[in-house]
């Protein structure tokens, strides 16, 4: 049939995903079958999932934040310095990342309900045990909170994959930003709960019991409620024995990944290096620093169309362009800080600096995210839905990115017709203190004649009453 070649496939809703049981492998027993023998889970199961996820997330962050909350009283009671109340913190954030690539490993090869299961009860366990330490066994305690890594290490690695096996798309990002909202508030939560507990009980002890009790009873909504989907279930992906890698080409494909994150970090300081030597060298030249900024942006235009360009045909020239292109972004960002400084007085620096911190990101990294997803999106739109044209959709919209390079060059050249002016203005005003505005000097007259009439007030010439005189002498 001549339409049928040229159908792509349509993306179904993640929480109505099906897969056929021949992929499922050793991960039958813990999913849902329907009666023609395939996964399928429900949207308001999916939902509750993804909450009780979030619960222990929160329940995660709240017991790392709660030693901080009685540090002081933990200090107290053992009578230990600041360095081995730090080292509390340091074990167990040591143990969490050393063990957080081993449970990831696992994670992608076992059954994550379990892992995570077994990880949730030694981190309950651990944090109950450390509460009933006694004053000679402030080393116990430390053990324990290395070993809680252990614990949220499996936890944290593997909970995110399964929300991702449940949703796609939109809801997907949805459901794992409310998943992450775990973050900040059970930091918070926990400083609160630590402290509050604290002051009620008036013993630190206690404090460190609440969430591991609480945990407990959550575990039991994990083993009973959340199940372990096949891996790539909400993307149609196969889950079968044969499509898993050995744990050296993850690394080797993690690593390749990670060649665009060195780039940056290379370019960045080389840039930066290379901008402040150029602006140094020019000094004497009025205008010098904004043109810098301006070569800068209208040189990075190139390169990061060629780069956009030949994302598709060679990736190695890709990475070559994108290198140069943010060497030549990197140009400007010592020189622009360098800038606002020397055109703004001292006492309005900061402020200065906070104006800058906002217009950047409104007009950069707060909003180009959304405009380039949605100039994306409406190109999809009247195309068929395909890998190739999400990928060649993202391209035009990444398109946008050197224009805004020209635009940002011409903006810099612009400012360069007002830059020695505005330098003078606030080099005269630095060194002409007179020459302030009479809001300030009479915000100065006030403090100084009040300290005076404290001690003795001022007579008027005038009848038998007492006058306070407080004014504002612009030509003082």
């Amino acid at each position: 049939m001549e339409g049928a070649s040229d159908a792509q496939p349509k993306e179904r809703s993640a929480t109505d995903r099906y897969c056929s049981t021949a992929s499922l492998g050793a991960e039958a027993d813990n999913v849902q079958f329907n009666g023609t023998g395939h996964f399928y889970i429900s949207p308001t199961r999916s939902y509750i999932v993804t909450f009780i996820l979030f619960l222990i997330n929160l329940l995660n962050y709240m017991d790392r934040f709660i030693i901080a909350g009685v540090l002081g009283d933990i200090q107290d009671y053992f009578k230990i310095n600041d360095t081995l109340a730090g080292l509390l913190q340091t074990v167990f954030i040591c143990s969490y990342m050393i063990l957080a690539p081993l449970f990831g490993y696992l994670g992608d090869r076992y059954n994550r309900k379990m892992l995570m299961s077994i990880g949730i009860l030694i981190w309950c366990g651990l944090t109950l045990a450390g509460s009933f330490t006694t004053q000679s066994n402030f080393w116990a305690l430390v053990l324990c909170r290395a070993l809680v890594g252990i614990g949220e290490a499996s936890y944290s690695t593997i909970a995110p994959t399964i929300i991702a096996d449940l949703f796609v798309g939109d809801k997907r990002t949805i459901m794992i930003s409310i998943f992450y909202i775990a973050i900040p508030v059970g930091s918070g939560l926990g400083y609160m709960l630590g402290s509050g507990v604290m002051k009620l009980s008036g013993d630190w002890h206690w404090s460190m019991r609440v969430t591991p009790c609480v945990g407990f009873l959550v575990l039991l909504f994990l083993i009973f409620f959340v199940p372990d989907p096949p891996r790539g279930a909400s993307e149609d992906h196969t889950d079968s024995p044969s499509s898993r890698t050995s744990w050296r080409e993850d690394l080797k494909c993690l690593c390749t990944n990670l060649i665009f994150g060195a780039i940056t970090c290379v370019t960045g300081v080389l840039g930066i290096g290379i901008g402040a030597m150029t602006s140094k060298y020019l000094k004497k030249i009025p205008h010098a620093d904004p043109l810098i900024c301006a070569v800068g942006m209208l040189s990075s235009s190139p390169c990061l169309f060629i780069a956009i360009v030949l994302a598709k045909h060679c990736i190695a020239l890709t990475y070559f362009f994108i290198f140069l292109a943010e060497i030549f972004l990197a140009l400007n960002w010592a020189i622009v800080a360098d800038i606002l400084l020397y055109i703004i007085i001292p006492t309005r620096r900061s402020m200065a600096e906070a104006v800058q911190i906002t217009i950047c990101h409104v007009l950069g990294d707060a909003s180009s995210s959304y405009i380039i997803g949605a100039i994306s999106d409406t190109i999809q739109r009247s195309q068929p839905t395909s890998s190739y044209w999400r990928f060649v959709s993202l391209e035009y919209a990444f398109l946008l990115c050197p224009f805004i390079a020209v635009v940002g060059g011409a903006l810099f050249l612009w400012t360069a017709s007002y830059l020695e002016e505005d330098r003078k203005k606030a080099s005269q005003q630095i060194q002409d203190p007179a020459d302030v505005t009479c809001a300030q000097r009479t915000q100065d007259s006030i403090v100084k004649q009040t300290a005076e009439v404290l001690n003795k007030p001022i007579r008027a010439a005038g009848p038998k009453e007492d006058h306070f005189v407080i004014g504002c002498n612009i030509n003082q």
